[in-house]
């Protein structure tokens, strides 16, 4: 009899924390709040050419935490220059982007890039964030991470007993 609580107590603790890899996989904003998922799925999106999306997502997060003017402004240049006007060297694809032209940055405010900070959000929660929890990246992580929970003898006395108990 003790054994099976033995067994019962071992699987309710693996529940107390949830696995890194099983909160990227609850949702893309989990995702973007560990900044070991941040380097994963920017790793992945590398593979892809498309991590200047998670980078533009990053920079206009950082930007809307920033309260001093000078800064905001010297931010607001660098978001635009890097991520949207047409010379930019990581361009993202957002409709609208167009409309914001160099004069908007003389008077930034936090939200100026939320719209399209929203567009590129849902263009990887709907597109790459898929993909990212079906790449090997992911998975072997999450392997790892298993791996690590339960050494393969703990496994196999485990998966023992439970056939024994199960018959």
């Amino acid at each position: 009899m003790e054994h099976i609580h033995d067994g019962d107590g071992s699987s309710s603790s693996g529940h107390q924390s949830l696995k890194s890899t099983a909160k990227w996989a609850s949702s893309l904003e989990n995702l973007l709040e560990d900044p070991e998922g941040v380097k994963r799925f920017r790793e992945f999106l590398k593979k892809e050419f498309s991590e200047e999306n998670v980078l533009f997502w990053l920079a206009c997060e950082d930007f809307k935490k920033t309260e001093d003017k000078k800064q905001m402004q010297e931010k607001a240049k660098k978001i635009y220059m890097t991520f949207l006007s047409n010379k930019a060297s990581s361009q993202v694809n957002v409709e609208g982007q167009s409309r914001l032209t160099e004069k908007i940055l003389e008077e930034p405010h936090p939200l100026m890039f939320q719209k399209l900070q929203d567009q590129i959000f849902n263009l990887m929660k709907y597109d790459s964030y898929s993909r990212f929890l079906k790449s090997d990246l992911f998975l072997k992580h999450r392997r790892t991470e298993e791996e690590e929970e339960d050494p393969p003898d703990a496994q196999t006395a485990a998966k023992r007993a439970s056939r024994i108990y199960n018959t």
